[in-house]
């Protein structure tokens, strides 16, 4: 069975969500158990504004009877904060460890988790998180993602689970799902977007529209439908045996992987594509 330590700061209905999914899946029988919820907020600070959203994610992870840990960001050592944050994460880190190292874990899942790792958690823990883009895709957040795509006239976009390492964003990534955004759905948008660039230029279109640019908000969408199917597979994945993390590289059946795995057939089965 493949022990998870789940890491989220419980913001929303996501966070939600992706924990009720997965139980859902061991519901099911993937073999699966999750060891321990980490919290980065206790939901008892001042100016806590998902105060309520936190409290039915702690609620959600008790009635499952799952270990719930919670170490408060907010009150944990304000004087360094101010002063010094790499040495912040540092000493956080310390705390963390110290409050999940007894539960066990075989792989953690950073599941809307908004902190940064610190350096030494991310070398002795195994764990797994999102960004939303190719391994060979842009950078930044996924706003910043999209524009980009959309900057270079790209023809695909996807997903990826990386392993997290020290240098921030920029673990190897492990597995992986793609889409097209060409063709049917797609083409008309482009036209779209390209006049209004011819006539006013991205920067502007950027300003004026947002994300509410149609071929933007059809690129977010399709790709946010394929983000959770696709930890929930690569869950799968390791929890089957097909995969595992050794030396913080990919092995894939007893090989070692030299690119990412990709599962876009099983993420595309698993919304009915």
């Amino acid at each position: 069975m493949l022990r998870l330590g789940w890491f989220s700061t419980g913001r929303g209905p996501g966070s939600r969500n992706l924990l009720r999914t997965v139980m859902e899946e061991k519901e099911k029988g993937l073999d699966i158990e999750i060891a321990f919820v980490f919290c980065n907020w206790d939901n008892d600070e001042d100016n806590n504004p998902r105060k309520e959203q936190r409290k039915m994610f702690f609620d959600m992870v008790e009635g499952y009877g799952i270990p719930l840990v919670t170490r408060s960001w907010k009150k944990f050592r304000p004087d360094l904060w101010d002063t010094d944050q790499k040495a912040w994460r540092d000493e956080y880190g310390k705390e963390l460890r110290a409050a999940t190292s007894g539960y066990g874990m075989d792989l953690g899942i950073l599941a809307g988790y908004m902190l940064w790792m610190d350096d030494e958690t991310c070398m002795e823990y195994d764990m797994l998180n999102l960004h939303p883009a190719l391994p060979d895709g842009p950078k930044g957040t996924w706003q910043e993602v999209i524009w980009q795509l959309i900057r270079e006239d790209a023809d695909e976009q996807g997903a990826m689970l990386h392993i997290c390492t020290p240098e921030w964003d920029r673990g190897a990534p492990l597995t992986f799902c793609r889409f097209p955004i060409r063709g049917e759905g797609y083409d008309t948008l482009w036209d779209d977007i390209h006049a209004k660039i011819a006539e006013k230029g991205l920067d502007a279109v950027i300003r004026d529209e947002g994300a509410e640019e149609p071929l933007f908000r059809k690129i977010r969408e399709d790709g946010a439908r394929r983000e959770l199917p696709l930890i929930v597979e690569t869950i799968r994945q390791f929890a089957d045996g097909n995969v595992c993390i050794k030396d913080k590289q990919l092995v894939v059946r007893g090989e070692r992987l030299e690119s990412a795995f990709d599962i876009s057939a099983n993420v595309d089965a698993s919304i009915g594509v």
